[in-house]
């Protein structure tokens, strides 16, 4: 087994009009062994900001705190809050300085211009090599029906309403078909002036 897939995990954003999704499942496990169904692999980076990380849980756990420590501190010397291309960069950095000993997780990034108040979603590999997307990006064990459900959910433009509905079905959906990742969800629908977050209760078999 990958250590990839060694705890499970699936993380998906998607794009709308003005508005952008993320959602994650709260699966965390060792291996086929379920250990608890709250676990945290979306995290606040800024008002309308927000990094998935999938992958081996203790680095989930590290480069997230790394990641709000570098965060804090562009913010401090620069006065400002980081734009998610900004963050992007952040996080990219990061994982190549680790490159020889990679951090084994696989980032998803979601949220708004802070100036040109433009939806934003992009991802990376374990090394940092980064990848922006016009339309969505999903990280995890399932990767592939991810990929299979959001090409036939996502269309443009969507309303914050129906990009819940795209993400959630897309989401809920790939994860049944896949014993790593499950076990309930989240989704943070983030817009131009409010986030909204939502839990879905999925299959628990």
């Amino acid at each position: 087994m990958s250590i990839m897939s060694y705890n499970g995990g699936a993380i998906m954003a998607m794009r709308g009009k003005d508005c952008v999704a993320i959602a994650a499942d709260r699966r965390f496990g060792i291996q086929a062994q379920t250990v608890s169904m709250d676990f945290d692999k979306i995290f606040e980076m800024g008002p309308r900001l927000y990094i998935g990380l999938a992958g081996l849980a203790t680095d989930i756990q590290t480069v997230s705190e790394r990641l709000k420590f570098r965060v804090n501190l562009y913010e401090l010397r620069e006065n400002r809050r980081i734009k998610p291309k900004t963050l992007l960069s952040v996080v990219s950095n990061l994982l190549y300085e680790r490159r020889f000993g990679p951090y084994f997780i696989e980032p998803v990034i979601a949220g708004i211009d802070p100036l040109t108040l433009e939806p934003y979603v992009a991802s990376c590999d374990l090394i940092g090599c980064p990848m922006v997307a016009k339309d969505f990006a999903v990280s995890g064990t399932c990767s592939e029906q991810m990929y299979g459900m959001c090409e036939s959910l996502w269309v443009e433009d969507m309303t914050p309403d129906q990009l819940f509905e795209a993400i959630s079905q897309a989401l809920m959906n790939s994860v049944d078909r896949d014993a790593l990742s499950g076990w309930g969800a989240i989704v943070h629908i983030i817009e131009r002036d409010r986030v909204t977050t939502k839990t879905l209760k999925t299959r628990m078999d």
